[in-house]
């Protein structure tokens, strides 16, 4: 393979992070995401076109901005170059069923900025979850984990989507009975949806299983850290995203989480 195309694929990512940081900043302000232009949200001076170049214009301004010098979030490299990793890794991953490729790295791009905005927010989008359930259910037919006739595929991407809010649905409920407070957030439900309505429902219960882990990690970090205390609320969204950026590119089965004992 031609090192251009790798290296193109890595560029289209970068400039694909750079429109969902425009996106995760804009959307829970209930703004446009195309206008106005990009500016400072120190000084409201706009961004010119050489001052946002992803990741290169980050480091060529030392992370501040040109006008006023007020500093730059970390997020905002910090998505493009996930962005553009995730790409390169779908690439080489898929790049021989190019449909796919191009799906998985929509849901994935949806999938991050899901997850960013639940870090920033506690909140998660609707545009995100119905635009992941949306590709999921375009993408079936061409889907590899998926097999049969076209409704057979169809069949499956919409059942792992009801199985996927159902499964939370039951984890919201039992939450509020334990706790007497909500456990996880209708965002979790719908996202949990739209990871079903990509990767069956087996993917769905594998990304729910990975986030289940991933969360209690960074919860044990936080309290540590005395960031926060046993019974306060977390994002979940981040985890599940991670867990289904994971099966986009290799499928884990729930065979996988047990260790086989001859």
């Amino acid at each position: 393979m031609h090192l251009a195309v790798p290296a193109f694929v890595l560029l289209i990512g970068l400039a694909l992070g750079s429109f969902l940081n425009v996106c995760i900043s804009r959307l829970p302000q209930g703004l446009s995401i195309v206008r106005p232009r990009s500016r400072c949200p120190g000084c409201l001076a706009p961004i010119s076109f050489y001052d946002n170049i992803p990741v290169l214009s980050f480091i060529l301004l030392r992370g501040r901005c040109r006008h006023c010098s007020a500093g730059i979030s970390w997020r905002y490299p910090a998505v493009e170059l996930f962005t553009g990793a995730a790409a390169l890794a779908l690439f080489l991953k898929w790049g021989g069923q190019p449909l796919w490729a191009a799906a998985a790295l929509a849901a994935s791009c949806l999938l991050i900025a899901a997850a960013v905005m639940d870090l920033e927010t506690m909140t998660i989008s609707d545009v995100f979850s119905v635009g992941l359930a949306a590709v999921g259910l375009l993408s079936s037919p061409v889907n590899p984990y998926f097999s049969g006739a076209v409704w057979e595929r169809l069949l499956s991407s919409v059942g792992g989507a009801v199985f996927g809010a159902f499964i939370v649905w039951v984890m919201s409920l039992l939450g509020r009975k334990i706790y007497g407070k909500e456990a996880v957030g209708e965002g979790d439900i719908l996202l949990l949806a739209g990871i079903g309505a990509l990767t069956g429902w087996e993917g769905a219960v594998s990304a729910l299983i990975m986030a289940s882990f991933f969360g209690s990690l960074y919860g044990l970090v936080l309290m540590a850290a005395k960031r926060v205390k046993r019974l306060d609320p977390v994002p979940f969204g981040p985890f599940l995203s991670l867990g289904a950026l994971i099966n986009l590119y290799s499928l884990v089965t729930v065979r996988d989480f047990f260790i086989s004992v001859p």
